[in-house]
């Protein structure tokens, strides 16, 4: 690593080597050989170029030559055809035939549409496995009982397990559009400057055209759009990082209550934290949720990159313009090493989420009789009181217990309660404080929670034994 010059935090601090490699000057470059290879391949079967000249660009089809790429570039300010230049220079037979009647963007584009499917299917494999990873954790706490929150105030109980499913079943759905993107990625095709094909009707011929292209498709295995400028929809752009933002909503919402939740005045979950692991450089105590941090910062991020795709889509006009061009050498890129990070890291915070049973307890105590004031409710009115009269009641008693929690003092909203003498009239001592048990007062919140890790384990579990 050179310490001397600016290097992208995507280069080595963010995201895994799998994605970068897909996004690699390299893997670019051998993408566009191979593209240029298959175009000579299936210009043969035309009687176009002949077998020898094919046979001399196969040879030297892996042949990268980094420094002379450089040199020429340096020379044409033009990276494609730099590479271009270089590959002909290694095929003195072949190298004469290279780029037949095609336009930088046959090559560039439909390298891109390949590098994105690849980082696509990349995510939907690491997508199954945080979801598999998420299905056990909430099966071990589907029945653990917490006091829910809504506008961020204690609410009514629900269960851990149910929380969790929450994520789930948005990850689910950011699945279920990744694969739908996936399924519709498509090529540019071979059809030259503004996308009329004309140079490929000049080699040979309008009625060839059909069959050229579908057999381009199926030795690159990429279906082309029917309709393309000089370039593909930049649509297909949007599309995908729209998905991609879908997706990192999901984390960022997962990551952000996670911090929520770890403040020690909370303290349910928490994330991992390791044995060496420094907190603060100033205060050692300090446990602070850095991964979740982290994951909210990126996420962040990735939210502007679906905005950016929108304005090259937006900003696309006539046959092409050239203003998406050097925001999308980081755009693309990046975007899918922001999602391979997020889903890693949420990964992680799920395999090794910490629970305090303690203080889930201690919270559910403080605000959970609360909730059973509901239940208490009904049934009253069942018995024959106001349900206005007791609402009222009900509401004084809870606002009475409300200011002793403030006040550090236990809760003693049973006591008000079982004391009031209107109540008293409708319900005995005994049944109300029956009522106001409220551990089991989540409705059918665990069994959802199980039909939850049941769907994804059918799901993913079938899809990885297939791979």
């Amino acid at each position: 690593m050179e310490f001397n010059t600016y290097r992208s935090p995507f280069s080595y601090r963010y995201g895994s080597m799998k994605m970068r490699k897909i996004w690699s000057e390299e893997h670019k470059r051998r993408l566009w050989r191979k593209i240029w290879l298959s175009l000579a391949k299936i210009q043969s079967e035309f009687n176009l170029v002949d077998s020898d000249q094919v046979a001399d660009l196969e040879k030297q089809v892996e042949a990268l030559d980094f420094a002379r790429v450089r040199e020429i570039e340096a020379q044409i300010h033009h990276d494609l055809m730099a590479e271009l230049k270089v590959y002909a220079e290694q095929c003195p037979h072949g190298g004469k035939i290279l780029h037949l009647g095609a336009t930088s963007m046959d090559i560039k584009d439909n390298a891109t549409a390949i590098q994105i499917r690849l980082s696509l299917d990349l995510v939907l494999k690491l997508l199954g496995e945080l979801l598999l990873s998420l299905a056990k954790v909430i099966e071990q706490w589907a029945d653990t009982p917490i006091i829910a929150m809504t506008h961020l105030q204690p609410a009514e109980p629900s269960t851990l397990g149910y929380r969790l499913s929450l994520f789930a079943q948005d990850l689910v759905e950011d699945f279920e559009e990744i694969t739908r993107v996936y399924q519709g990625v498509k090529g540019k095709g071979f059809s030259g400057a503004v996308g009329t094909g004309a140079s490929f009707a000049e080699l040979l011929g309008k009625d060839n055209l059909a069959l050229f292209q579908q057999r381009l498709s199926e030795i690159l295995d990429l279906p082309a759009y029917p309709i393309s400028s000089q370039t593909y929809p930049r649509k297909q752009d949007f599309r995908v990082m729209n998905a991609l933002a879908g997706l990192g909503a999901t984390v960022y919402r997962f990551t952000f209550e996670i911090r929520i939740l770890q403040n020690p005045m909370i303290g349910e979950l928490s994330e991992p934290f390791a044995e060496d692991q420094i907190g603060s450089s100033t205060m050692p105590f300090k446990r602070n949720p850095v991964i979740a941090e982290k994951l909210n910062s990126l996420a962040r991020v990735l939210a502007q990159y679906q905005q950016l795709s929108w304005s090259n889509a937006a900003n696309s006009l006539l046959e092409r313009t050239l203003d998406d061009s050097a925001n999308r050498r980081s755009m693309l890129p990046e975007a899918f090493l922001i999602c391979d990070e997020l889903i890693r890291g949420a990964t992680h915070l799920v395999q090794g989420l910490v629970v305090d049973t303690t203080a889930i307890e201690r919270n559910l105590q403080a605000f959970g009789s609360f909730a059973a004031t509901e239940k208490l409710l009904m049934a009253l009115v069942k018995a024959g009181a106001d349900r206005q009269e007791m609402h009222h009641r009900l509401r004084g008693h809870s606002l009475l217990a409300w200011e002793a929690i403030r006040g550090q003092e236990p809760n003693p909203l049973h006591e008000l309660i079982a004391a009031d003498e209107e109540i008293a009239q409708f319900l005995p001592e005994k049944r109300i404080r029956e009522l106001l048990i409220y551990n089991d007062y989540v409705g059918n919140a665990p069994e959802r929670a199980r039909l939850m890790v049941d769907t994804i384990r059918k799901k993913f579990d079938s899809k990885r034994s297939k791979s």
